[in-house]
């Protein structure tokens, strides 16, 4: 029996961590006693195979745009129907062509932007109307902040996620790596600042929300892969960060790159970086107490090609991973996380 197989039979559990996006992070629902651990895969993105994209649900249809496809930035945008497992093409993302840019969605709403455009770093910022397939220059990141106006620049390789009416940017790399969090009202078209990511500067982690909180971890930073995971509760004027169950029980949990999504009152990380590409994965058990710090187990491993520049998908209880790159290939693959003996 192949250890994929064990991994499968025996549904490994070892207790012990969001980049790309949240990329795309929406709210799951309650918590239940589903075991994930299979992946089938799903319908194969139309356009070009690509790395560091973008991806968020709007109304039960999950949404894909901008990339890298290994010569080209790419601005095209796509959409997934879950009911016929099929593609299609929508207006393209406006500005640059860009890659590890930011991506969510709220109320009915999606927004695209920040990034690299292969010349330099934009902070741009759009918002996309699925009604109309159009899309709306909005307030480049940072800019109606008086004291920040002129003193944030663009950025590659934050993490984004939305709670509520609000929109949230923060870490990345604007030249040095940042741990600065900010707030986007859509209804006034303003940016605020946020408390700073409590764990330290990084680019390149990922971000999920859980119920009425965000949670952020992994990344790199000079280097070094941080091993803190952090929860975010915006019921403040300025959010609060707390502690979480670290990412140090193991280097396959610690990475970079990698692809975030929640279902069922759970976090999930998956592929990614730690010296070389990934496909383990990991869920994440909030905490059910004030004072709790949540839990780790290990699920079964990614069953497309290791990698990373992956994209986490929700589209209503459903998890998926689309995209990214191993090497010099990219991928324009989806893989559906399913209970464990599951055949769809």
């Amino acid at each position: 029996m192949t250890k994929q197989n064990l991994v499968k039979a025996f549904g490994l559990a070892i207790l012990v961590l969001a980049t790309g996006v949240f990329q795309g992070c929406k709210k799951s629902s309650d918590s239940t006693t589903t075991t994930y651990g299979d992946w089938q895969q799903r319908g194969v993105l139309s356009g070009s195979d690509r790395s560091n994209a973008v991806a968020f649900e709007i109304n039960g249809l999950g949404y894909l745009g901008t990339g890298f496809d290994g010569t080209n930035r790419l601005k095209d945008f796509w959409v997934y129907n879950p009911t016929n497992n099929g593609w299609e093409q929508k207006a393209d993302v406006p500005g640059s062509a860009r890659s590890e840019a930011i991506g969510f969605s709220l109320l009915g709403k999606g927004y695209i932007g920040l990034g690299n455009d292969g010349v330099g770093l934009v902070k741009d910022f759009y918002e996309y109307d699925p009604s109309f397939n159009t899309w709306t220059a909005k307030s480049d990141f940072g800019t109606t902040i008086p004291a920040q106006a002129t003193a944030v620049g663009g950025r590659y390789g934050a993490v984004a996620f939305a709670i509520g009416n609000y929109g949230y940017v923060g870490t990345g790399n604007d030249g040095t790596d940042k741990n600065d969090f900010f707030k986007y009202d859509p209804s006034a078209n303003i940016w605020s600042t946020v408390t700073s990511y409590a764990g330290g500067k990084r680019k390149s982690a990922v971000a999920f929300v859980v119920g009425n909180y965000a949670y952020v971890g992994t990344g790199i930073n000079n280097g070094i892969y941080p091993k803190d995971f952090y929860q975010f509760d915006p019921n403040t004027s300025t959010g609060i960060w707390k502690a979480m169950q670290s990412l140090e029980n193991g280097y396959d949990l610690k990475r970079y790159g990698a692809a975030a999504f929640s279902i069922d009152g759970k976090g999930y990380i998956s592929t990614g970086t730690y010296t070389s590409a990934m496909a383990n994965t990991w869920e994440f058990t909030p905490p059910t107490t004030t004072d709790g710090i949540g839990s780790w187990s290990q699920k079964g491993s990614f069953e497309g090609v290791a990698r990373t520049g992956a994209v986490g998908l929700t589209i209503g209880n459903r998890g998926f991973v689309l995209t990214g790159k191993n090497g010099n290939s990219r991928y324009g693959d989806m893989w559906e996380l399913l209970p464990y003996n599951t055949q769809q």
